[in-house]
């Protein structure tokens, strides 16, 4: 019984630690702007900070969308290890803003959101066109795409395949192991 026991606590631990790595996405860590801030001024560009590396992918996505629909992200995302950025024409009207972005996660799934924050003052800038933002690469709006599943990373489903099936062999072992060599007399 103490082996089985053995048996089953191992295959648990084996079940958790091959899983760890199937959920290890990107998390947002930081933004400037920040979450729900207000600023006076519009900012030159915006900067999004993850807790891992970010893929330097084509798929990364900023767009900027703000109170009228208008599109405010410009020019090319850069990333950086953990950080992604994207320059910002000069804002326009004070209002609500709102951060779109998509990233290719260090475990190769994609990771999206959104982070609104306020211009308190308007400025004298004028939104692209939606045809500029296109071919510089800004999705069309805020929303973010999507999740595709044919993303680079190895389903989840893969991962409970394999832990069930090291505890079924763990279980066999352990139970093959831990007869009394005498039951096998008496079974015959």
């Amino acid at each position: 019984m103490r082996k089985t026991l053995l048996a089953l606590a191992i295959a648990g631990v084996a079940l958790f630690a091959t899983a760890t790595p199937a959920l290890a996405h990107n998390v947002l860590i930081g933004s400037d702007p920040g979450n729900g801030a207000s600023v006076a001024k519009g900012p030159s560009k915006v900067t999004l900070t993850f807790d891992q590396y970010v893929q330097n992918a084509d798929v990364n996505q900023i767009a900027v969308t703000g109170p009228n629909g208008g599109q405010w992200a410009e020019g090319p995302v850069t990333v950086e290890n953990n950080v992604l950025s994207a320059p910002l024409r000069a804002l326009g009207p004070a209002g609500k803003y709102t951060i779109g972005y998509r990233i290719l996660s260090a475990d190769g799934h994609p990771v999206s959101g959104e982070i609104p924050f306020t211009l308190t003052t308007a400025g004298t800038g004028t939104p692209a066109s939606v045809d500029a933002a296109k071919a510089a690469g800004a999705p069309a709006s805020a929303a973010p795409a999507a999740d595709s599943s044919s993303s680079g990373g190895v389903p989840i489903w893969v991962w409970i395949a394999g832990a069930v099936v090291l505890l079924a062999i763990g279980l066999t072992v352990a139970l093959r192991t831990g007869r009394d060599p005498g039951a096998e007399k008496e079974d015959q």
